[in-house]
């Protein structure tokens, strides 16, 4: 249903653009939530995006920057950078500071610089002080305007400091620092409203909190965030001094922009790369990939070519060679997927890895086991050849043993020596299916031909 209203009224923004409808285009627009508007300019034309987004940020900007945020950063610094720096500027100032610094980090240098310029200096310098922090850290996506009272102040105080804040983020928890601004502790909303007025801060507050470093990888936030069921979670600097704070809708980004990553890097694809990139952009990105594949390829094909003679005298064996690695190949990636999605999630280490190898191994003989038995039948009865389905038997049960252990060990090598399991584990691992695969059905057909008597 909500997608159907979606499409009336993309409908409708398309008409109201070709006959210049501007008042009534204006208004419908400004009827939009700021997600519904980034889902409709995602879908209209470059040119379309561009005339109703401009028609929107000259009369409403901070919806128009808020529709832009939900876009990502990537597409919203591409639809602002076609505007002046000046507008720009203004712009930015209508959304939350770590929107901004994530926008104007992915504008073109000159431009970006030519933003921070032309921005009020305390806004400026905010969105300079994020940018300072590495990518993907808690330092670059907290909100450094947090709430936060000093442990000496009661209750009804902070209450009224409470409801006197309007240019705050979210306020989910109160938090409470010394005169240093050093984290100490937490209030509830909940638990502040049930106390007498009279009571300290710190008479009421939790000592034991979760918070992030600056420095903390955004997954790793991510990851507490859901395994503590937080609304919200505090940023301190190495000194443990407050500097700012992740509210859970800055998370969910996260875990989408980290799930899409994965998903992407099992298939070979860049992070970088969306569904409208340019074909040269594309290129790019995925050619270094497909030219790693094709080294493993011809070395799996070597591997063919070592056994010739057998294939010459049993030619019936080519036709089931892609049966023993196309199985082997989806029962590794299968392994991977359950592998990697551990990893991502902190379930599997080293230290608990030989648990899940075992766990895996024993799927990957009873898959082999099962598909070969019936892939021997298949060839036994529509084939009347029961000696080379006893052979593809075998082979898929060895080569589904070979998956499961190189889709369980290879992640866990790679993250072990700091490299992204997602980005790298495929092609190890189709190459390590395709060489068990070939050389076990063709080692067993060249044994069974000197068995037989026959010359290999």
């Amino acid at each position: 249903m909500a997608q159907r209203r979606i499409d009336l009224v993309l409908d409708s923004v398309k008409r109201l653009l070709r006959i210049g409808a501007t008042a009534n285009l204006l208004n419908l627009l400004q009827k939009q939530h700021p997600a519904d508007l980034a889902q409709l300019f995602s879908e209209l034309s470059d040119r379309d995006r561009e005339a109703a987004f401009s028609i929107l940020a000259d009369r409403n900007g901070r919806l128009a920057m808020e529709a832009v945020s939900e876009l990502g950063p990537e597409a919203g610094a591409s639809l602002l950078g076609t505007r002046s720096a000046e507008d720009i500027a203004r712009l930015a100032q209508e959304v939350p500071s770590d929107d901004a610094a994530a926008l104007i980090d992915y504008l073109p240098e000159d431009l970006s610089t030519a933003v921070l310029d032309l921005m009020r200096p305390k806004e400026s310098g905010v969105v300079e002080n994020l940018l300072e922090y590495d990518e993907q850290t808690a330092g670059r996506i907290m909100n450094p305007n947090v709430f936060a009272l000093s442990e000496d102040i009661t209750v009804g105080e902070a209450i009224s400091e409470l409801q006197g804040s309007r240019d705050v983020e979210m306020v989910f928890y109160l938090y409470v620092v010394d005169e240093r601004r050093h984290l100490v502790g937490v209030v509830s909303l909940r638990r502040l409203l049930l106390v007498s007025p009279e009571t300290p801060l710190k008479r009421i507050m939790t000592s034991e909190l979760i918070s992030a470093r600056v420095d903390t990888d955004q997954e790793e936030v991510a990851r507490q965030v859901a395994s503590y069921n937080l609304l919200a979670i505090p940023v301190v600097d190495p000194e443990n001094k407050l500097v700012g704070i992740i509210t859970v809708d800055d998370v969910i980004d996260v875990i989408k922009d980290e799930a899409t990553e994965d998903i992407l890097r099992l298939a070979g694809v860049s992070g970088d790369e969306r569904v409208f990139s340019t074909p040269l952009d594309s290129l790019r990105l995925r050619f270094p990939w497909l030219a790693i594949n094709l080294g493993t390829a011809f070395l799996a094909a070597s591997v063919v070519a070592l056994f010739e003679r057998t294939i010459s005298q049993l030619t019936i064996l080519a036709v089931f060679m892609p049966i023993v690695a196309g199985m082997g190949g989806n029962a590794a990636t299968q392994t991977l997927t359950v592998i990697v999605r551990g990893i991502a999630l902190g379930e599997l280490t080293w230290s608990n890895a030989r648990k899940a190898l075992f766990k895996e191994v024993i799927v990957g003989v009873g898959n082999g086991l099962a598909t070969g038995i019936i892939a021997a039948l298949v060839v036994w009865l529509f084939r009347g050849e029961p000696i080379i389905g006893a052979l593809l038997g075998v082979a898929m049960v060895f080569n589904l043993f070979v998956a499961a252990t190189a889709g369980t060990l290879i992640p866990l090598g790679l993250q072990a020596i700091k490299i992204d399991p997602a980005l790298a584990s495929t092609v190890f691992i189709t190459t390590f299916t395709d060489v068990a695969g070939f050389a076990s059905f063709l080692g067993l057909a060249s044994l069974y031909l000197r068995l037989s008597g026959k010359v290999v």
